[in-house]
């Protein structure tokens, strides 16, 4: 069977899964595993630009949506050569995937039944349950139960691990964007509790959200870390230190304490991927530094220094 990948969290599974010779055309952000950024892309941005300020984006991202514009573009042409017999996408974002309804489109004047596999995970489960439901569409089912198992196993270490801490569990932020601020959502926040933190704005299964800094001082956290929506560490630290922080930053006990810190959330936190336990680990790493040694690669997560967190 071949396969069409319209997200990166859904050509990493197709890898996990051990179905990567069967992708016929990905995203142009699929980029994991390195092999991804070698198929056809049968996707573009119609709208954004990845290297403006976040800022920009948001304002592109919001006025593109206002003016009914889609984000992302469908290269039917591409799709056509790709000749997929499954395609994977989803309903959930707009500003993270091609529109649904131009999928369908496009798809409709293909020859022949050509099945869409919309992928609608909120939380952990339900990443899990993509991840089966993919095996299954691709014939492979007893791959996907193996995989989740695996997964999940991982999970249960790493939180049972977690209790063992003495303290209570941390107020913990975590920053989803950064210019406005957005709390994270979704799978976030459990991914925060079952690290052993406690995120007091977030809510679990439900999207990300703007917060006042106002909002952020009341519940003043005493861990953050920055998470832009597909941006990786260096990136982040780059538009940290470009911010013009409001007063009440400095105020924070993370602030003060030294508690900031950068991760990749384009590789562990953004994508509904298998990843996302790797992001549950890196987070007990931070959180947990007595019980958990840290094992993630250098550019997984950094401790911002003094010097740029009061910037």
């Amino acid at each position: 069977m071949k396969i069409c990948s319209l997200l990166p969290s859904a050509t990493e599974i197709v890898y996990s899964l051990g179905l990567g010779d069967c992708l016929a055309g990905v995203t142009h952000e699929c980029d994991y595993p390195p092999q991804a950024a070698s198929l056809p892309v049968v996707t573009s941005s119609n709208v954004v630009d990845s290297a403006a300020s976040s800022a920009e984006i948001h304002r592109q991202v919001s006025q593109s949506r206002f003016s009914g514009i889609s984000i992302y573009q469908l290269d039917e042409e591409a799709l056509v050569k790709a000749d997929p017999g499954l395609i994977l996408t989803q309903q959930l974002c707009d500003v993270c995937a091609v529109s649904y309804g131009d999928v369908k489109e496009a798809v409709r004047r293909l020859p022949g039944d050509r099945p869409i596999l919309s992928l609608e995970p909120h939380n952990v489960e339900g990443i899990m349950e993509t991840i089966r439901r993919v095996s299954e569409s691709a014939g492979v089912p007893e791959r996907g139960q193996a995989f989740c198992q695996g997964l999940q196993e991982r999970i249960e270490k790493t939180r049972e691990r977690a209790q063992e801490a003495s303290r209570e569990p941390q107020r913990v932020l975590a920053l989803e964007w950064l210019d406005p601020p957005f709390y994270g959502g979704h799978w976030v926040p459990e991914m925060i509790a079952w690290a052993g933190g406690r995120d007091g704005l977030g809510r679990p299964g439900r999207p990300s959200s703007q917060v006042t800094w106002d909002e952020v001082a009341a519940y003043d956290p005493q861990v953050i870390v920055l998470m832009p929506c597909g941006f990786e560490v260096e990136r982040t630290c780059q538009e940290f230190e470009a911010l013009s922080l409001p007063r009440q930053w400095e105020g924070l006990s993370a602030v003060q304490d030294g508690q900031v810190y950068a991760v990749n959330a384009s590789a562990y936190f953004s994508r509904p991927g298998p990843r996302v336990v790797d992001g549950l680990e890196l987070l007990a790493e931070i959180l947990h530094p007595q019980l958990f040694p840290r094992r993630s690669p250098p550019d997984a997560w950094r401790s911002l220094s003094p010097s740029l967190i009061k910037n």
